[in-house]
């Protein structure tokens, strides 16, 4: 049987935006972030990863630079006792590579965690800092909620207030899931 998820974006979610985090010792996660995933696994709910990584098509970066950042990202939160318990990446940009369906707003990792996972979309959350981390979930049926930092377009703050929900913290996210939990 299918369950719910909670899908998360990565950088200027969970850990801060370098814009491009190239090498392990780069990563530094967000306040909270930590204890929030950490009551996300309490409530038996999936916490998948799902993150454009634009870098490396650009040559910023490679995959292993990237699995690198990833494992100390999970490491980090660990330190919590908080897991993730799948993370999903999109290596495309449309300018360097040319279109495709992973690339947030796509849906394809969405689908393909759904999948591998055995997670209902449409039962799941779906959290970020800008628009495309949300979107999904108008495609997927699933609930957005908006976590913006000051990068957050204005624009994609007053979507998502119209659309799904806009708060203050990835700690008030976990909030709202709890109570849509109970």
């Amino acid at each position: 049987m299918s369950r719910a998820a909670v899908f998360v974006d990565r950088d200027g979610t969970l850990i801060r935006d370098h814009h491009f985090v190239v090498k392990p010792e780069m990563v530094e996660l967000l306040p909270g972030a930590g204890p929030a995933v950490r009551r996300l696994n309490d409530l038996d709910l999936p916490v998948v990863i799902v993150t454009n990584q634009s870098g490396i098509a650009r040559g910023f970066l490679s995959e292993a630079d990237y699995e690198r950042v990833r494992d100390r990202t999970e490491a980090l939160l660990a330190e919590f006792g908080a897991i993730i318990d799948a993370s999903y990446m999109c290596p495309h940009h449309p300018d360097f590579t040319g279109p495709c369906e992973c690339r947030k707003p796509g849906t394809l990792l969405f689908r393909r965690a759904a999948l591998d996972l055995d997670l209902d979309v449409a039962a799941s959350w779906y959290l970020g800092d800008k628009g495309r981390d949300v979107i999904p979930a108008r495609e997927l049926g699933g609930r957005g909620i908006l976590v913006p930092n000051h990068e957050t377009p204005a624009e994609e703050i007053a979507l998502a207030a119209r659309e799904f929900a806009v708060v203050g913290s990835l700690d008030e996210a976990v909030d709202r899931i709890i109570e849509s939990a109970r």
